[in-house]
């Protein structure tokens, strides 16, 4: 049967209309009693409402159902707090039958109209509000996916709001009728974009860190081939600043196959053999995680011009620039994925211990009390749910401390690895707490979505990703909050850093349980990183009127049709690109040459790492956050004795990797070849502008002539860092935290573009 739908024509379409919502079977409907103009009221209002639509159904061509989509903003259910960006309200009625009803074409029509509102890429959620007494078609509601969230009242009915993901439906019917496997997205034709996508990455960043040697195809300009193992592969690629190559695609012959390609290559890119199969694994999850993006979150980035914060984060798709296992991820399996990975934009209810006081131990920084974090962080209600948790055992409440876990943390780690703990009532598990967050590009850090004011909470996660457990060490954060009022009150006092708008989000306070066997009784271990979390200021407070936040990782998003965001910004601004290029390195690359000019302190400072404000679409100030974790002082700077942790020994020509590394090679060799690619820039405009930048500056602060001389920003070449010789070399833990700068691994010297021009 062929299912259409398409505007309604209330002139064509009124008396057919009537008699299907004043039918005995159309109760729900709430029109029994409505004569031809109290329809055709209704539905002028509806045509005439820029947010409400009808549409008219055909089976076969024949009139068979009537179809309303409406944005649930512009509603009855306008304010309530369940809604987000992304929703589509969507009422069906099919038309009474003319004879013995069809069996399953309800369900049919059902199916119809959800890939109807499905078929918007900007559509995430489905919201409908049958009346609570309808129960068939809640039922059928429930079966395609819907989840039913809480009754509430509307005139002539008490509904029940019901809210149906994308997922959810697809992997309740899936649009290609796959049963509820959820598998949808492993399909040969997306599984071959993903090896293509995957591979041509690995060929860029493994040739960019002099892995691979690309060899020139002679008869073909802009080709090349590569011989890994017995294959060899031809494609066309581009190398701009940095020996940094853009490879297309599509070009690779033969198809190529991501693990077979790593596998041939493994003793070219130094894998020992014990540790192949974990890249192996790496590398397959990565590829599933693209296919599922292609095939479930292809968001135009002419959508995102506007976006805000969250729409933005779940949005991108590549995760870490240069990496090529980047979404490895191992542990979880397919349910936690669609459950717990940034990109489903699903949100999280963050689980909450209540943890002995006298093996758990609780840092807060300036200003902060364990009272004024908790009210914070917990509603009344909450916190008194969870005291009397405590009470019903028989447990005092002032004896514990309490910490959030992730969800698959709980179920998957500490209900079993500290079993022990929680049979003496050291760790009691207290339940979800009652705010919506939603995991950011990291994956263990959450932004608060029922209350986007209050803090990110960072949990530890005891998954392998990128060459590391993600793990927290309650040892190592004790002294975090003191080393972020340190950088904070630091960066405060400075005129320069204030002038450009430069701030930090603090983590306020950090926890972390140490009563389980392996503090007491094993070495250092990754099981001493499994319960333990720390909070971390929002942004949202800091924003004036007219800016709006945006994760720096995504100025290197392009999405399923290869369309650049950072493109799509300066052409929505109100200025040209290299003042919009301008405006960006003033926030971003200027206020990091200061601080390591000034007090010799070095950022972590990519993409995930940063957050930009932006006011018409121009990066107009810059946010940095992680700092508990990733921040150096490299010289002999005076610090307070808890926060003496962070000051490192660093040659000196390992210093100005801060900026050559971190920044140049990092972030900027993306930014600039994107919009060299996209006609947007010239390249060497663009690093012009880096190199006036870091100019400007030294300029502008004469009194630190002799730091620039030192760091030497400018020089004509410098070390060649690489990321991927480190997770190659151990994909367990590419390096040791304690002491980063004897773990690196070098690859000769990169050619400074901001250099000056001879």
């Amino acid at each position: 049967m062929r299912l259409t739908i398409e505007p309604l024509d209330l002139e064509r379409d009124l008396t057919l209309l009537h008699a299907w919502v004043t039918h005995p079977r159309s109760v729900f409907w709430m029109m029994q009693d409505a004569t031809l103009d109290d329809v055709r009221r209704e539905y002028d209002g509806i045509v005439a409402d820029p947010h409400h639509h009808a549409f008219l159904g055909r089976a076969d061509g024949r009139p068979a159902f009537l179809v309303e989509i409406y944005d649930p903003a512009y509603s009855l259910l306008a304010g309530l707090p369940e809604l987000r960006p992304g929703d589509l309200g969507m009422h069906v009625l099919v038309a009474p039958p003319d004879g013995e009803p069809v069996p399953g074409f309800t369900s049919q029509v059902f199916a119809a109209v959800m890939e109807h509102c499905f078929a918007d890429p900007a559509v995430e959620r489905v919201v409908v509000e049958p009346d609570a007494r309808n129960d068939a078609i809640r039922q059928k509601n429930v079966d395609a996916g819907f989840v039913e969230l809480r009754e509430i009242p509307l005139p002539g009915k008490t509904a029940m709001l019901s809210v149906c993901t994308r997922y959810a439906y697809e992997a309740a019917c899936g649009t290609d009728r796959i049963a509820g496997d959820g598998t949808a997205h492993l399909t040969p034709a997306l599984m071959d974009r993903a090896h293509r996508h995957l591979v041509a990455k690995a060929i860029g960043e493994y040739a960019h860190e002099r892995l691979l040697a690309p060899e020139p195809d002679g008869s073909r300009p802009g080709w090349w081939t590569l011989t890994a193992g017995t294959s060899t592969y031809s494609f066309s690629a581009r190398v701009h600043a940095l020996e940094h190559w853009v490879v297309d695609p599509a070009s690779i012959e033969p198809a190529p196959d991501a693990q077979a390609f790593v596998a041939e290559l493994a003793p070219t890119l130094g894998i020992p053999d014990q540790l192949l199969p974990t890249y192996l694994e790496e590398i397959a999850s990565t590829l599933a995680a693209a296919a599922w993006k292609l095939r479930h979150r292809r968001v135009p980035v002419a959508e995102l011009v506007d976006a805000d914060y969250q729409a933005i984060e779940a949005a991108m798709t590549e995760g870490h620039p240069a990496f090529v296992a980047n979404n490895g991820r191992i542990g979880f399996g397919l349910d936690d994925y669609t459950a717990y990975a940034p990109e489903t934009g699903e949100p999280v209810r963050l689980h909450w211990l209540a943890a002995r006081r006298a093996v758990t131990r609780l840092t807060l920084g300036d200003g902060q009390t364990e009272e004024t974090l908790y009210d914070g962080e917990l509603a009344p209600a909450t916190r008194d749910r969870f005291a009397a948790r405590l009470r019903g055992l028989g447990l005092d409440p002032v004896d514990y401390l309490l910490l959030p876990v992730h969800p698959w943390q709980w179920v998957n780690k500490l209900a079993v690895t500290f079993a022990p703990d929680v049979a003496r009532r050291d760790l009691v598990h207290l339940g979800a707490g009652d705010d919506d967050h939603r995991p950011q590009q990291s994956i263990r850090t959450f932004f608060n979505l029922s209350r986007p004011e209050r803090h990110y909470v960072k949990t530890a996660l005891a998954i392998q990703n990128m060459g590391f457990l993600r793990g927290l060490s309650p040892a190592y954060m004790e002294a975090t909050p003191a080393i972020n009022d340190w950088v904070s009150a630091t960066v405060a006092a400075d005129a320069e850093l204030q002038a450009t708008g430069f701030t930090v989000l603090r983590e306020l306070a950090a926890i972390g349980y140490t009563g389980d066997a392996f503090h007491q009784h094993a070495g250092p271990s990754p099981y001493r990183k499994m319960i333990a979390a720390l909070w971390r200021e929002s942004p949202m407070p800091s924003l004036d009127a007219g800016e709006r936040p945006m994760t720096m990782a995504a100025l290197l998003h392009r999405d399923a049709d290869g369309d650049a965001l950072v493109t799509a910004l300066i052409k929505a601004s109100p200025v040209d690109a290299a003042t919009w290029v301008r405006s960006y390195l003033l926030a971003y690359l200027r206020p990091l040459v200061h601080c390591l000019y000034a007090y010799d302190l070095a950022f972590m400072p990519h993409g995930e790492n940063l957050v930009l404000v932006l006011r018409d679409h121009v990066p107009v100030r810059a946010l940095m956050k992680d700092i508990g974790e990733e921040v150096a002082v490299m010289g002999s700077l005076p610090l307070p004795a808890e926060v003496e942790r962070i000051r490192g020994e660093f040659p000196d020509d390992v210093k100005a990797l801060a900026i050559h590394t971190d920044v140049f090679d990092g972030v900027l060799r993306f930014v600039g070849a994107i919009l060299a690619e996209d006609g947007v820039l010239d390249e060497e405009e663009f690093w012009a502008l880096v190199r006036a930048t870091i100019e400007e500056h030294s300029a502008d602060h004469p009194e630190l002539a002799s730091a620039a001389a030192h760091y030497d920003l400018l020089r004509a070449t410098f070390r060649h860092s690489c990321l991927n010789r480190l997770q190659l070399r151990n994909t367990l833990q590419m390096v040791d935290l304690t002491d980063q700068a004897e773990s690196l691994m070098f690859a000769g010297t990169l050619a400074n573009p901001a250099a000056p021009v001879a």
